[in-house]
């Protein structure tokens, strides 16, 4: 087995501390704080109708009830990161919670438009950082590689599985009490993981050999990041070739193109460069970008063909999503660690994108009148499964070869992967959609029909992102030469 690949000779070798036999239950508080985060990407989406009525939002404006997040939340994860490294992976866990806590708070509290938008701003830069130093205290409690895998997978089901049950759980919200609930509810939640981590959490010492922060590479880099998704989030609506979105894309990347240079320069840099040169961690950052691109956009426009072609209700999408959810908790709790075990990281990748690719396959033909069946649960199979075998040793390649000492850039990085790459890719294939349905609408298919043929477009795109994603995991992950065949692995205990 690839050992090597899960447990890279600069990992920490193992520490027993008094926190080591209630892990486990520390994994647990780790994963609700982080289920938090990510129930708030899509919880969201199903009271915006209820948000415009109450605010009085115009339709422009009620993407920024959205967009704010987004934006903080992905120009935040690097510096999150590299914060934890420095000041303790603990400590900002429980800052990046409690913030996240008051502005959920204050989003549940808000009457203006204004107070709305900047409280979301707020927590998606808590939510940056919970994020951002989530799968670094995850290797700070596993240090064995059976147990490390396994806690991977059950991080995976947490975030892979989290967007769907955001849908429910805000239909539920929304249609029983209001639109204020699916913010205050993060209110109980928060405070019972900020008591839990203070008890259950190890209080590890960083390592980092100067707590010097790079200001002016953390600016520029934050501003580079907040740009980009702030041109991405806007492209469709402003068109991609106008003159304001090219111009902040060309800032953006002028603004990214200081911040590398800077790195080059300065004693003690916020990012590394030579972690770019560990194949692991720039192989599984291509990997994200491409699987997140497709795996966004398949959440999205599934659940808009769901309710604009097939008229499903909200509560209706909710559970239609469910297969999938069940699928994926099923592998990502036990079976994709012992895949990795046996098999290392590569080939249970590879397999998972593949499946997942196919299943997006199976969306590029969804008709106008599909059936749940026929035509939506023999492709939410397949993503789920996709999803659940895959996403654990995406993590695991893109941690394994750092120190502990920047366990936390890693993850910054690996997560402002999948943020970017969700981003931009939602924002391609939405576009591609609705360029592909204006063009059949106007050469005279019916409304529903020239729907469903921008949704199959789209899908069909995604396929090729994740069938992509595959092939680069598969031929350049790197792999332990000691363990060339999956028949040498070490099974899991």
């Amino acid at each position: 087995m690839n050992k090597a690949v899960i447990d890279s000779p600069t990992a920490t070798p193992p520490v027993r501390h008094a926190h080591h036999d209630r892990r486990w239950l520390a994994l647990l508080v780790l994963c609700l704080g982080v289920l938090m985060i990510v129930l708030d990407t899509t919880i969201v989406n199903v009271a915006l109708p209820s948000i415009q009525t109450d605010l009085k939002f115009s339709a422009t404006s009620l993407a920024w009830v959205v967009n704010a997040y987004m934006l903080t939340y992905g120009g935040f994860l690097l510096l999150g990161g590299r914060l934890g490294d420095l000041y303790g992976h603990r400590r900002l866990f429980l800052i990046g919670i409690v913030v996240f806590t008051l502005a959920s708070l204050a989003c549940g509290l808000s009457t203006t438009q204004a107070a709305l938008v900047i409280a979301r701003c707020v927590q998606g830069l808590g939510g940056a950082v919970v994020t951002a130093v989530a799968l670094s205290l995850i290797m700070d409690l596993f240090t064995e590689a059976a147990d490390r895998a396994k806690a991977m997978g059950v991080y995976g089901f947490v975030c892979a599985g989290g967007g769907s049950l955001g849908a429910m759980l805000g239909g539920v919200l929304t249609s029983s009490l209001s639109w204020h609930w699916v913010f205050l509810v993060n209110l109980p939640i928060g405070m019972g993981v900020v008591v839990l981590s203070l008890r259950l959490l190890p209080a590890v010492s960083s390592e980092a050999v100067s707590r010097h922060l790079d200001v002016l590479g953390a600016v520029t880099v934050t501003a580079a990041l907040m740009l980009a998704v702030y041109a991405i989030v806007n492209g469709n609506e402003l068109g991609w070739t106008s003159q304001r979105t090219l111009g902040q894309l060309l800032i953006a990347i002028a603004l990214l193109a200081a911040f590398l240079l800077i790195e080059t320069r300065v004693r003690t840099p916020l990012m590394p460069l030579r972690l770019f040169k560990l194949r692991n961690l720039a192989v599984s950052n291509v990997v994200g970008v491409l699987w997140a691109a497709a795996m966004f956009a398949w959440f999205f426009l599934s659940a808009l063909y769901m309710q604009l072609v097939l008229g499903y209700n909200p509560m209706e999408v909710g559970l239609a999503f469910l297969p999938a959810n069940l699928i994926m908790a099923v592998f990502s709790l036990g079976i994709s660690a012992k895949l990795v075990m046996r098999f290392g990281i590569r080939r249970p990748l590879a397999f998972g994108l593949l499946s997942a690719a196919a299943g997006l396959l199976l969306f590029a033909r969804a008709p106008v009148d599909g059936h749940f069946v026929v035509d939506i649960l023999p492709g939410m199979v397949l993503l789920g499964l996709g999803a659940g075998i895959a996403f654990n040793p995406v993590l695991l390649a893109a941690m394994s070869d750092v120190s502990a000492s920047e366990s936390g850039l890693a993850s910054g990085v690996v997560n402002t992967s999948f943020m970017m790459g969700g981003a931009l890719g939602l924002a391609v294939l939405a576009s591609l959609a609705a360029s592909r349905s204006e063009g059949l609408l106007t050469s005279g298919h019916p409304p529903l029909a020239a729907l469903a043929g921008g949704y199959q477009a789209a899908f069909l795109v995604g396929a090729c992102f994740a069938a992509l994603g595959a092939l680069l995991g598969a031929a350049m992950l790197r792999t332990s030469p000691a363990a060339t065949e999956g028949d040498q692995a070490v099974s899991m205990p």
